[in-house]
C-alpha cells in the first residue's frame, strides 16, 4: 500500500484524496447504513432514565481502489436516537446528507471517480 502522511497505511478518506492529488487514480464506491445500537445508561444518571437507550448511526462505507489495492474506510455522520420524532428524524438525515455532500465536494475536487448517494 502506498504511504501517506508518514504513515504506512491508508485509513482515512483525506488519505485517498491526498493519493489523488499526487496524480493516483482512485475510485470510491459508497456504501450508506443505517445501523441500529443500544446505547447503555449509567445506572446512577436519573432515576427517571431507562437503562438502555436506542440509538442509530447513519455511516458511510467507503472502499477506495488505487491500482490493485481495495480499502474500506468507514465514516459515521450522524449519531441519533431511535425514539426521536419523524420531524426529528429527517432534520437528522438532512443534516447527514449536508455532512455527506461535503466529503462528496472534497471526492470530487480531488478528481476521485464515485457516485453519489444519500441518506
Amino acid at each position: 500500500m502506498t504511504e501517506v502522511s508518514g504513515t504506512n497505511t491508508l485509513s482515512r478518506i483525506e488519505d485517498f484524496i491526498a493519493l489523488a492529488r499526487k496524480g493516483k487514480t482512485v475510485t470510491a464506491m459508497i456504501d450508506l447504513k443505517k445501523q441500529l445500537i443500544t446505547q447503555k445508561v449509567h445506572p446512577d444518571a436519573t432515576e427517571e432514565m431507562k437503562d438502555e437507550i436506542s440509538m442509530y448511526l447513519l455511516t458511510a462505507d467507503y472502499t477506495f481502489k488505487v491500482g490493485k489495492d481495495v480499502t474500506k474506510v468507514s465514516k459515521v455522520y450522524l449519531y441519533g436516537s431511535a425514539e426521536a420524532s419523524l420531524s426529528d428524524a429527517t432534520i437528522d438525515k438532512s443534516i447527514a446528507n449536508e455532512r455527506l455532500k461535503m466529503d462528496y465536494q472534497r471526492l470530487r475536487k480531488a478528481h476521485i471517480k464515485f457516485e453519489e448517494t444519500y441518506f
